[in-house]
């Protein structure tokens, strides 16, 4: 993989990714797990689970100039997905998870299979990575809502992390929390019990849903 890869490195390509999502620019880099691509503004970190196809771009027209803005993967050994969201951190950035839930904040850790990240909007959020489609750092002089730095704590909370995504769902039981940002309204509510990939949550109805962990894409706690 890496080999082939290394054919690309410079070369103005588009990137396929899962959910019929397009990316065109110049790949910078890559490791085991990741692609760091330029679309002329922006970094973008793909994870390569989720690439599905990257092919050169002959369009002239779509040409983007090469990068002349520092990268997350500079200075940085066997780059990996894990140590571009470990530079990350401090760094206002977007996060996308899929096509209608994006979150835009700063990473706070990144524990074993899932991270966790401060938004101004959302307060504490949990992402396994799993779900994680790309990471877009903004640039350094963009300010988040445009809100002052008295207005914008990076509140990495007194919430203990635990090492895995389950664990953590676990140490929630018995608290209402949001799932996938509240989209679907059956994913809010009272935490009854997490076992075996499956949460027991009763709903504002009352209504008792179960939901499989490895399908839940981000954990909100009010």
């Amino acid at each position: 993989m890496s080999s082939i890869l290394t054919k690309l490195l410079g070369k103005q390509v588009y990137v396929k990714m899962s959910g019929e999502s397009y990316f065109q620019g110049v790949l910078t880099d890559f490791g085991q797990d990741v692609l760091v691509l330029f679309n002329g503004q922006q970094y973008i970190y793909i994870p390569l689970l989720h690439v599905h196809r990257i092919n050169l771009n002959t369009d002239m027209k779509n040409y983007v100039d090469n990068p002349s803005e520092y990268s997350l993967a500079e200075e940085t050994e066997s780059l990996s997905y894990r140590k571009i969201l470990t530079n990350a951190k401090g760094i206002f950035t977007e996060i996308y998870v899929t096509r209608n839930l994006t979150f835009h904040g700063y990473v706070t850790n990144v524990l074993s299979n899932y991270l966790a990240f401060y938004s101004p909007v959302y307060k504490l959020i949990f992402i396994p990575l799993e779900h994680l489609k790309w990471l877009t750092p903004y640039n350094q002089s963009t300010t988040p809502y445009t809100l002052s730095n008295e207005k914008l704590p990076v509140n990495s909370s007194n919430v203990p992390l635990l090492r895995s995504f389950e664990e953590q769902l676990k140490k929630a039981e018995g608290k209402l929390v949001v799932f996938d940002a509240g989209l679907d309204p059956s994913k809010i509510g009272l935490l009854k019990m997490v076992e075996n990939n499956f949460a027991e949550l009763a709903n504002a109805s009352g209504e008792t849903v179960y939901l499989k962990l490895n399908h839940i894409k981000s954990v909100q706690l009010p």
